[in-house]
């Protein structure tokens, strides 16, 4: 016989899932690459660490411990962008990283003596910055993005340099192309005559239009008769991105300028672009951080290509003939991969799935091999055997709900509370916490993730919404936001709620509404402009958005123009949009955490908005952590802001008393 569950109200259910076992054990992934030896290499950020970044090396034998390459007093992490990514490169036995404390590039062997050894100069206040480095074996250099803040009063100024490998820590890296405002992805052709990047200016952002340039590399170094690849054409609107060359010397690169998905194209030299694949499927995801791959090549021929891409929200792997021109699909459980990159016939890539947490993933390609076609698991954030805890897992499933213009349909992942051992009464329907992801410009994701199984496993239900102009869907879709941030948005996340309401899937009196960043900004101004809502909780998120304008970093500077634009409504929609100049109309709790040290969103933000509230008597609370920037990375703060914002819901919106044992913050309005 089975074991009888507990009846027990919705949001009350006992789960080992605490919010110590969330922040303590899932740790980040900040990319994998392999050394001469084929054993991985991976960067791993540790929020029992303060979020330090730490470089690990896979053991030599299997089922061996992994080693630790960094050393204790270096944290690797680049602020190029201030979101980062591509903070190292590995080449044979040797890494080169960038240093958070100081942004500087060390070098250091894998085997051996680990000392690193700087190969840049210092500069005060993390000056000068660099990511996505490739190496130049043909002049012992290191290419680079940088980051220049040296100049003040003006914006940093970006470019694309080479550092020398030669160890002189004092020389000065030198620029190899500049004149626009950004840069990624610099990639040298198999023989290293030829540098491909991709580049544009404000106020685009990289998946609004961008170009993809290839230069020569001459005997001196320099980069001469630069051609412009894609994206040159004043008439043609494309976001053009990861340019990576052959085998065979041809270049491929992503771009939507065909139907508005991120397809493959190719193109030679003195030749045209061709398409490859045309499909309604995204290739690769926006270009948020450095360090993005979405398909390698492998094979002796130089014309096999290993790729992803998503439709609907689904990752699917496949390989592409380019001789044929045939996509095959490569079996894998896993429903999202991105960075994946090939050794050999082997492909790695960062994964996950409903029942797989964050994971780096390795599948042989090579037909005949045992193990050919497996998935074999390198490392997971959780590092620990899950079968006890799959009771406790919600699954989520696609709900597509109609938006308000009339005609759309918008796109929530859904999921149920799920606990093995309690039950609600019958006629009880579940809080429901909808969460609108950051970015704007970003989407929600089926990996599964304790923090979401938190909510569940207590008897909630949660919905992780992919409003209008969330990625994944094409050009059309993402639009959907330019212009219209503030209302798609907040419009997309009530119909989400009360869609699931009308279903009969959750409470309409208990919806409550959190999110990050942009999806904090989406956040207030539904609780502000709508009446879906019963309670909200915004992390580090935006409630004037002409601060954002001011006070933001370069990268983000001009986000605004196409989110809020055109130009001529700029001004007055930065105003009507704003949280903070319509308080009269919030009538619901709102809890606000913020770090710090955040020079996305400044703390200011949360200040203005929590005052505001709290003297027009409507029950708020502000959390401030010390030493934390965009995003909380430290263990104890993770914790605190979840078991805080479950138990201020809790309390705000009645019917139920957590069963975890917290000390539950002020809130002002409320405890007087």
């Amino acid at each position: 016989m089975g074991q009888t569950k507990c009846e027990t109200p919705y949001g009350a259910w006992k789960s080992p899932l605490t919010a110590e076992f969330v922040s303590g054990s899932s740790k980040r992934l900040g990319g994998a690459a392999v050394d001469s030896d084929g054993r991985l290499v991976w960067l791993e950020g540790r929020p029992s660490e303060a979020g330090r970044g730490v470089l690990m090396w896979e053991g030599a034998q299997s089922g061996s411990f992994p080693e630790e390459i960094t050393p204790p007093g270096f944290n690797v992490r680049t602020l190029v962008h201030e979101y980062g990514g591509g903070a190292f490169a590995v080449k044979r036995d040797n890494v080169v990283f960038s240093n958070y404390a100081d942004q500087r590039l060390y070098k250091q062997s894998i085997r051996g003596d680990r000392t690193p050894l700087p190969l840049t100069p210092a500069y005060e206040n993390k000056a000068v910055r660099y990511a996505d480095g490739i190496f130049d074996g043909r002049f012992n250099r290191l290419i680079v993005v940088r980051e220049d803040y040296r100049q003040e009063g003006v914006e940093p100024v970006n470019d694309i340099a080479a550092v020398s490998l030669n160890g002189e820590a004092n020389l000065e890296p030198v620029s190899l192309v500049k004149g626009k405002d950004f840069y990624m992805f610099p990639r040298l052709s198999p023989d290293g005559q030829m540098l491909a990047w991709m580049e544009w200016s404000h106020p685009n952002m990289p998946w609004d239009r961008t170009s993809i340039w290839v230069g020569k590399v001459s005997d001196d170094g320099s980069i001469t008769n630069p051609v412009c690849v894609a994206g040159g054409d004043e008439g043609v609107v494309e976001s053009a991105s990861e340019p990576q060359w052959s085998p065979k010397g041809d270049l491929i690169f992503v771009s939507d300028r065909g139907n508005g998905f991120w397809n493959l194209y190719s193109w030679s030299v003195g030749g045209k672009v061709q398409s490859l694949c045309p499909m309604e499927a995204e290739f690769t995801r926006p270009a948020w951080i450095f360090g993005i791959s979405s398909f390698g090549f492998f094979g002796d021929s130089g014309d096999q290509i290993v790729c992803a891409y998503r439709q609907r929200g689904v990752s699917h792997l496949a390989t592409f003939d380019l001789s044929s021109g045939s996509l095959s699909p490569v079996k894998t459980r896993f429903t999202d991969i991105y960075n994946l990159f090939v050794h050999g016939n082997e492909v790695y890539f960062s994964a996950g799935s409903s029942t797989d947490t964050l994971s780096i993933v390795k599948v042989c390609l090579a037909e005949g091999k045992a193990g050919a076609g497996e998935d074999t698991v390198l490392w997971s954030s959780l590092g620990i055997d899950l079968e006890p805890y799959k009771p406790y897992f919600s699954t989520p499933r696609v709900v597509e709900f109609a938006t308000k213009v009339e005609g759309e349909t918008a796109f929530a992942n859904f999921y149920p509370p799920a606990n093995g051992y309690f039950v609600a009464p019958s006629r009880e329907r579940p809080p429901l916490l909808v969460r609108s992801h950051g970015g704007p410009t970003l989407e929600a994701s089926t990996t599964l993730d304790p923090a979401i199984q938190y909510w569940t496993s207590r008897g909630w239900a949660f919905a992780d919404v992919n409003y209008g102009g969330s990625t994944g869907y094409g050009r059309a879709y993402r639009e959907r936001l330019n212009g219209q941030w503030g209302i798609v948005d907040v419009n997309d996340c009530c119909s989400c709620a009360e869609h699931l309401a009308k279903i009969g899937e959750v409470d309409p009196k208990r919806l409550c509404i959190d999110g990050r960043s942009a999806g904090g900004y989406t956040t207030m101004a539904t609780l502000v402009f709508k009446d879906t809502f019963s309670a909200g909780a915004s992390l580090y998120g935006v409630s004037d958005l002409k601060c954002l304008i001011s006070d933001t970093h370069k990268f983000e500077s001009r986000y605004l123009d196409n989110l809020l634009g055109p130009e001529d409504v700029l001004e007055k929609n930065t105003y009507d949009r704003s949280p903070i100049h319509f308080l009269e109309k919030l009538s619901c709790p709102m809890i606000l955490f913020q770090g710090l040290e955040d020079k996305i969103v400044p703390p200011n933000q949360a200040r203005m908005i929590y005052e505001a509230a709290r003297m027009k008597g409507v029950p708020i609370a502000l959390v401030e952590y010390e030493g934390e920037q965009h995003g909380f990375r430290k263990a104890e703060n993770i914790r605190h802001s979840l078991e805080q914002e479950m138990t201020f819901f809790a309390r705000v919106i009645g019917g139920f008393e957590v069963a975890d044992d917290i000390v539950p913050i002020k809130i002002d309005n409320f405890d007087d």
